[in-house]
């Protein structure tokens, strides 16, 4: 038998409430009584609460309150399973190859009828996601583990402003999977404040000697929504815009995290939104270019950026198409 069959065994044997010896365990498997050492050693580094108990009349036992709740999932619960692991695998989850040998244990395990309905159910619910390359699950794996560990990282950001990136020393709090990204938040020695940063933008990662302590109940989602969503508790300046549209249009808008955030009246075809004056004047312009003429917008100050912005946008394409007329030309 395999090293999992063989803890499988034993776990089952235990569980019947009766105090077993090493020598015991190993006649009944007919195994040899280091191989109990080891699977005893690995149920218990999995969780499972062995007691080892010395004398005469000593031997392995569990505690009664696990011997007391049942082994094995229900099927429900071994399709929630399922389904858990694809949401997880698709987002990237830095574990995933542990992950599907936890799901291969729980399939090799259950019967065919079982079995049937879990592979009819695993197919049956897609995900997709852009995929995870292999780095960036290896930055992922190291910060997950900097953040139960307490440890310090040193890590190079790409700013995406084609500065050269600068090694900063940062203590990850967390990482968190929101819209797509993965970001790690957490104390940035180079700012010396709480910062958020997008993985996909780390360049290179490593581990120090250092050690910190997570301030208690911080909460790395909250930290990382109250930086990206408006905070009305925060000092900003807000812009009413009115957008009016086609009603499908305007729902597909709305459920743009930033839109549907600050969404403050809805109509068939007309919403209202607060958006910040910063967010204004960088990317919200040009996520709306998008909706081309679908969209009518009451708001001076963001229909003026929208015109900068196509305007540069003219510009630059206008630019290419003369300089590539103009190799054209030299060509001939």
């Amino acid at each position: 038998m395999t090293k999992s069959d063989n803890m499988l065994s034993i776990l089952w044997m235990l569980r019947s409430g009766k105090r077993m010896t090493a020598k015991q365990l190993a006649e009944e498997l007919e195994i040899h009584v280091r191989t109990v050492y080891r699977c005893i050693d690995s149920l218990c580094a999995s969780g499972v609460p062995i007691i080892a108990d010395s004398g005469p009349n000593g031997g392995y036992s569990i505690l009664s309150r696990f011997t007391d709740s049942p082994l094995f999932f229900d099927i429900e619960e071994q399709k929630a399973l399922i389904h858990a692991s694809i949401f997880a695998k698709e987002a990237g989850y830095p574990y995933s190859d542990h992950l599907t040998r936890a799901m291969d244990k729980m399939m090799r395990y259950a019967n065919e009828k079982q079995l049937n309905h879990l592979k009819s159910h695993s197919t049956a619910l897609s995900v997709i996601y852009p995929r995870t390359d292999g780095e960036l699950q290896l930055y992922l794996q190291m910060l997950e583990a900097a953040a139960g560990q307490g440890r310090t990282v040193e890590m190079q950001y790409d700013r995406g402003k084609g500065e050269a990136p600068l090694p900063r020393l940062f203590d990850p709090y967390g990482i968190v999977y929101w819209k797509g990204n993965w970001y790690t938040v957490g104390y940035c020695g180079y700012r010396e404040e709480l910062r958020n940063f997008r993985v996909d933008r780390i360049r290179s990662l490593r581990e120090t000697e250092g050690r910190f302590e997570r301030p208690a109940g911080f909460s790395a989602k909250d930290h990382l929504l109250d930086h990206l969503l408006p905070n009305p508790t925060r000092p900003a300046r807000f812009e009413t815009v009115r957008i009016k549209g086609k009603e499908q249009v305007l729902n597909e808008l709305c459920h743009h995290w930033l839109f549907g955030h600050t969404l403050v009246e809805r109509m068939p075809e007309e919403a209202v939104f607060q958006l910040e004056h910063s967010k204004l004047q960088t990317y919200v312009p040009y996520f709306l270019m998008a909706y081309s003429t679908a969209l009518q917008i009451e708001s001076e100050l963001l229909v003026g950026k929208m015109v900068e912005a196509n305007a540069r946008m003219l510009a630059h394409y206008e630019a290419m198409l003369a300089n590539s007329t103009r190799r054209k030309e030299d060509e001939r």
